[in-house]
């Protein structure tokens, strides 16, 4: 008896692990992601990082939903020395995941990722995206209603919209 209750035991927490492994909906598929926009220190929208040397902004402009779920947008930070960077992002609010597309530095433009991969947004070095995420990209564990609403609702935080099991 003790044997069988093992063996179901630990077929439970193969099903379970493999469940972790497995992507949330197997039929979803990434649309190509459009060319990085122009990069634009106007009309930011801040982002607050709590303990950070560098200001965060999100271009409204930049901002797009796509058919797949991903809400992709330009993110600029700067320091206090005047140094200017932006990273162009997609998020998928589903798996709680960030993908940089390209990054952008003034004196070269944007550079495209090679073969971007899809990161957690827990990794520490995506805070700001995290804050975005839970400041209007996402309501729960999907992308807010549409571009307009996204920018709306960063522009006016209440960071409890995307769950904090992400």
């Amino acid at each position: 008896m003790r044997r069988s209750w093992l063996a179901l035991a630990s077929g439970l927490f193969a099903a379970l692990a493999q469940a972790q492994l497995m992507p949330a909906d197997p039929e979803w598929r990434e649309v190509e992601a459009p060319p990085p926009p122009a990069v634009t220190l106007e009309g930011l929208i801040p982002i607050e990082i709590p303990r950070s040397a560098l200001r965060f902004g999100v271009d409204p402009a930049s901002i797009t939903l796509d058919a797949d779920g991903i809400v992709r947008y330009v993110v600029v930070a700067s320091s206090t020395t005047g140094a200017v960077n932006a990273m162009y992002e997609g998020m998928r609010c589903s798996t709680g995941e960030l993908k940089v597309y390209a990054r952008y530095n003034p004196g070269s433009g944007w550079v495209i990722s090679r073969d971007p991969l899809w990161k957690s947004l827990q990794d520490a070095q995506y805070r700001h995206s995290l804050v975005i995420a839970r400041s209007g990209a996402c309501v729960g564990h999907a992308a807010n209603r549409s571009p307009t609403q996204i920018a709306r609702d960063l522009r006016s935080p209440v960071d409890s919209r995307f769950e904090r099991t992400h």
